[in-house]
């Protein structure tokens, strides 16, 4: 079956009538069910998973069969946070306040959106004068840890952070099933 060209394609195909009618075929048996979540920043402080002290993140979605990653970063602290580098693109908007990496001379500040090339590494900041600092991230494949001359320290993937939300969310009475909801 031959896909319409879309550029060519009529402004209003339809009705306006006919547009408010819903797809009448079932979807994808294989297509798993979507994620909604009303309010991303949650009210029960049990969702955020430590990572370290005044470090905490918020899974959206751990897709286990893409290798990828969704979740808010939470710190409430200024240092370096860590040193990484990851093999696949890194997508970042900032929820509030701001941080910047080391090797770069820019700020993320809060309304701002970074991408962060596969390969590089960097070294993630929070400046005293932030209070608190809450970032989306979208991250494909993995942080690589490394030290100043990029040894290896640790790695962080998507089955890392599964296991470790199901250890949290069983700690602090939420279920370890809890997570099973952000996984796809």
């Amino acid at each position: 079956m031959a896909l319409p060209d879309l550029a060519s394609r009529p402004k209003t195909p339809e009705s306006a009538d006919q547009a408010r009618i819903p797809y009448r075929h079932p979807q994808p048996k294989e297509s798993p069910p979507e994620i909604v979540i009303p309010s991303v920043i949650p009210e029960d402080d049990r969702v955020w998973v430590p990572q370290q002290p005044n470090v905490w993140f918020r899974p959206l979605c751990l897709s286990a069969t893409r290798g990828y990653w969704v979740n808010l970063l939470k710190v409430r602290k200024s240092g370096v946070l860590s040193r990484h580098r990851h093999p696949q693109p890194v997508h970042g908007y900032v929820l509030k306040g701001s941080w910047r990496y080391l090797e770069h001379d820019w700020v993320a500040q809060e309304g701002g959106y970074v991408y962060e090339a596969p390969g590089e590494t960097h070294t993630l900041v929070v400046d005293a004068h932030v209070e608190e600092m809450i970032t989306l991230f979208q991250v494909n494949g993995a942080m690589i840890y490394v030290d100043p001359d990029g040894a290896v320290m640790g790695y962080e993937d998507v089955f890392t952070k599964i296991d470790l939300c199901r250890r949290h969310y069983a700690e602090a009475g939420l279920g370890a099933d809890f997570v099973d909801q952000f996984i796809r």
